[in-house]
């Protein structure tokens, strides 16, 4: 039986941004949605294709760690292979106006301790704008258009399969990061890559971020300023062009099993049930019916020890176990 999760603080992250950007910030933040054992044992790889030349091309194709964005603990060990008890690598996807290092904080070690593989990639950044809301000087993603940064996540996704042997990755989102992995799956040939999709209150059917993106025709020049900053959230807005697109398939494709992770308090993706997906594989979770007392709204579910708890079940449903609440 697999430990208890570690208790991590629900806090979210706080963030600065100043000038111009601070009416963009005020929406669009919005959106973000123990140390790790010595990798295990490698098994033969699931992708026999993986020749050794392949993986030193793949290898020096590999994102440097560190050189724009600080890996969070546990995650883009690029040495790591799968074990036969998870054979397949998780992909971490951050939230609009977020980044690997601070999305990721709880969930990646927490991964690693349990013996995955783990990675973490940053898309959709814009230079010159940062974070300091972890103490270090991180760049803000997640705000290009969700297509292109979908195009982004399956380069990376490429990568760890090429780098691990894998043949196929399980991807856990949060937010925007939980979202646009299903344009990946539908519309870029991601769905013969992947096993497992899990979304933490994914923007999956767009959000009116409680009534503000209705109020945005009231105010032109505060709306051009958000969306000129971030593509990415007009995409996410309901009656987006964008959302036109992902309604014109179905929510799921064949073969991948889906679990959504939602919270009545979530402030963010409103109203929160359209974050559910509709599917003959889909298992849509509600945060309080396994914690009652549990106040983890949009940014703190990915801190949340009950959300993470479901968030392992659903990668290894085999070894499910009750979900701690805390």
């Amino acid at each position: 039986m697999r430990t208890p999760l570690l208790r991590f603080p629900a806090t979210p992250v706080r963030r600065r941004l100043g000038g111009a950007l601070g009416a963009a910030v005020l929406a669009g933040a919005l959106l973000v949605g123990a140390a790790a054992p010595a990798t295990a044992a490698p098994v033969a790889a699931a992708n026999p294709a993986v020749t050794a030349n392949q993986a030193v091309t793949a290898a020096a194709e590999l994102p440097p760690d560190g050189d724009s964005v600080a890996s969070p603990p546990g995650a883009n060990d690029w040495s790591c292979r799968p074990s036969a008890a998870h054979p397949d690598p998780v992909v971490l996807v951050h939230g609009t106006f977020a980044n690997r290092y601070e999305n990721w904080l709880a969930l990646s070690p927490l991964l690693k301790g349990l013996g995955y593989c783990v990675f973490a990639l940053d898309y959709g950044t814009i230079p010159g704008i940062t974070s300091t809301g972890s103490g270090l000087l991180l760049p803000i993603g997640g705000l290009g258009a969700v297509p292109a940064s979908a195009a982004q996540l399956a380069h990376f996704v490429d990568l760890v399969r090429g780098a691990t042997g894998a043949a196929k990755v399980d991807i856990v989102g949060h937010s925007q990061g939980g979202m646009l992995p299903n344009y990946y799956l539908k519309f870029l040939g991601g769905a013969s890559k992947v096993d497992r999709m899990v979304g933490l209150a994914p923007s999956n059917h767009g959000t009116t971020l409680d009534g503000i993106t209705k109020l945005a025709p009231y105010f032109p020049g505060v709306a051009d300023l958000i969306y000129t900053v971030c593509q990415a959230c007009r995409d996410q807005a309901v009656g987006s062009d964008f959302n036109a697109t992902m309604a014109s398939r179905p929510d799921t494709v064949p073969g991948v099993h889906y679990t959504v992770i939602s919270t009545v308090y979530d402030e963010v993706v409103t109203p929160w049930r359209t974050q559910f997906l509709n599917g003959p594989d889909v298992d849509n979770e509600v945060l309080q019916d396994h914690c009652p007392v549990t106040l983890a709204e949009h940014v703190a579910i990915a801190f949340s020890p009950t959300a993470l708890h479901l968030v392992t079940n659903a990668l290894d449903p085999a070894h499910a176990t009750p979900v701690f609440c805390g």
